[in-house]
C-alpha cells in the first residue's frame, strides 16, 4: 500500500487527523520516512502492539537491508544503548538497570520531586506570566534525572540544546549536530571518570561499580593484569558492562528521562487549557491524577512513533509481507487513537476507562522509566494547578508552534499567563 499525500508537514500539522484518514484506508502503508527512504507504516492498535513485542522485528540496525537505512551515525560510546539493541545485549543491560527504577527507589523520589516543583513556581510566580515549557516542564525532569545520575549542580550543561539538536537537527548547520555529540560524549566521559575517583550515592556510580567490578572479576579469572576498559559490547551472557555501554547508558538515561517527560508535561497542561472542562474535573477531583496522565499520554503522548525496527525475515503485518532488511515504523499516536480500541479515541477524557495505551511501548522494550515519568507528570500537573487557580493560554492555541520532526510530539514553547 502507499500514501503518497503523506508529507513529513502533513504528519506535524495534522497528525491526528492523517492518522485517521491513513487507518481507513489500510492497516499498512509505504510511505517516504523522515529520512527519505522508503518504510513501512503500522497505524493500527492490534497491529502496532503485536509488532512492538514481535522478535522478528530487530531495534539493531545491522539487520537494515544495504541502503536502507540512513540514521545519523552516534559515535559507539554513545550508540550502545537500549535503543539500538536486540537480546541478548538488551537483556543483560536492562537487567543491570532496572532496579534503578523500581517502584522503592521511584517513590524515594517524589519529595524530592515536589521540592523542584514548588521551586520552579516560586521562581515563576511573580511575573504572572511565563513560556511553561522553558520555566518548568523542561527544567524539572532535567534536575530529576540530574540527581538520579549524580550530576553536580555546576556541572549541568545545556542538556536541552543539545537534545534539540538530536531531535530536530538543522539541515543546514550538520556542524552543529556533531559539535552537541562531541559535547555529549566529552561530558559524560570525564563525568564517568569523576564518579571512579569519587563515587556517591548515585546510580552512575553504581553503574561504574558494577562495570569496574565484573571487568575485574574476570580479569583475576583469566590471570590478565589491569582493569580493562575495552569499548564495544560485553560478552553475551556476562553480567556486567563494556565501556561503551556504560557511556551509552548514561546517555540514554538522561536524553530519554528528559525528552519524554518534558514533552508529556507540556502536552498534558496543553490539553488541559484546550479542555475547560476536563480542567475543571481535575480541580474539583485531584485523586484523579493518575488516571489523567494515562489519558493525556494517550491523547497526545510525547512519542508518536517507537524506535524504527528492521525485519529479520518476511514478516507479515495487517495482511502485508514486509520483506527482510526494511525498515518499520509503528505508529504510536496512531494506535492511541484507534477507535477499534478506545470509544471516541479523540476526546481527552480523564475517566476514560479503556486501558493498554501504547504511549510508553510494549514488550520486552516498554520504557523502563515509565514509572518516573508517570510520577514527575502528576506531580508537575498537580503542584502547578494549585498554585495558579487562574491558568491560561497567553496566545491563541493557533499560535501555537511544535517541532518540525517525527521523533518527538512537543511544542517549541507554551506561553501562559497566571
Amino acid at each position: 500500500m502507499t500514501a503518497p499525500d503523506l508529507t513529513l508537514a502533513t504528519l506535524i500539522a495534522d497528525p491526528y487527523g492523517s492518522y485517521t484518514r491513513l487507518r481507513a484506508d489500510a492497516p499498512v502503508h509505504r510511505v517516504v520516512g523522515p529520512d527519505g527512504l522508503p518504510v513501512w507504516l503500522v497505524t493500527r492498535y492490534p497491529d502496532v502492539r503485536q509488532a512492538l513485542a514481535d522478535p522478528r522485528l530487530a531495534l539493531d540496525k545491522a539487520h537494515a537491508a544495504p541502503g536502507n537505512y540512513r540514521g545519523f551515525a552516534l559515535p559507539p560510546a554513545l550508540d550502545a544503548n537500549l535503543l539500538t539493541m536486540d537480546p541478548p545485549d538488551h537483556t543483560r543491560i536492562r537487567r543491570l538497570v532496572a532496579q534503578a527504577f523500581g517502584p522503592r527507589r521511584i517513590a524515594a523520589l517524589r519529595a524530592p520531586i515536589e521540592k523542584v516543583a514548588e521551586q520552579l513556581l516560586d521562581a515563576m510566580a511573580p511575573a504572572g506570566r511565563a513560556d511553561l515549557l522553558a520555566a518548568y516542564a523542561a527544567p524539572l525532569p532535567i534536575t530529576v534525572i540530574c540527581d538520579l545520575l549524580g550530576v553536580p549542580d555546576d556541572d549541568r550543561h545545556d542538556f536541552r540544546a543539545w537534545t534539540d539538536s538530536l531531535i530536530t537537527p538543522d539541515p543546514e548547520r550538520p556542524e552543529a549536530t556533531r559539535a552537541a555529540v562531541k559535547a555529549m560524549l566529552g561530558f559524560f566521559t570525564a563525568l564517568i571518570e569523576r564518579k571512579r575517583a569519587r563515587p556517591g550515592d548515585d546510580l552512575l556510580s553504581d553503574l561504574i561499580a558494577v562495570r569496574d567490578e565484573s571487568v575485574r572479576d574476570e580479569a583475576v579469572r583469566e590471570g590478565q593484569v589491569g582493569e580493562g576498559r575495552e569499548g564495544g559490547r560485553a560478552a553475551a551472557g556476562n553480567d556486567r558492562l563494556s565501556e561503551d555501554e556504560l557511556t551509552s547508558l548514561a546517555f540514554l538515561i538522561l536524553f530519554a528521562g528528559y525528552e519524554n517527560t518534558v514533552h508529556l508535561i507540556a502536552n498534558a497542561v496543553l490539553a488541559l487549557l484546550t479542555h475547560p472542562e476536563q480542567l475543571a474535573a481535575l480541580r474539583a477531583e485531584p485523586e484523579l491524577i493518575d488516571g489523567a496522565v494515562e489519558e493525556f499520554a494517550r491523547y497526545d503522548g510525547p512519542a508518536p512513533l517507537a524506535i524504527r525496527r528492521f525485519a529479520r525475515e518476511d514478516v507479515g503485518i495487517g495482511g502485508v509481507t514486509v520483506p527482510a532488511g526494511e525498515t518499520v515504523l509503528l505508529a504510536l499516536g496512531s494506535a492511541n487513537r484507534d477507535p477499534g480500541q478506545f470509544a471516541d479515541p479523540d476526546r481527552l477524557d480523564l475517566r476514560r476507562r479503556e486501558t493498554g495505551h501504547l504511549a510508553l511501548g510494549h514488550g520486552i522494550h516498554y520504557c523502563l522509566g515509565a514509572p518516573l515519568a508517570r510520577m514527575e507528570t502528576a506531580v508537575a500537573l498537580t503542584a502547578l494547578l494549585r498554585r495558579f487557580p487562574g491558568l491560561a493560554l497567553d496566545v491563541p492555541v493557533g499560535q501555537l508552534r511544535h517541532r518540525p520532526t517525527l521523533r518527538a510530539r512537543g511544542l517549541l514553547e507554551l506561553p501562559v499567563r497566571y
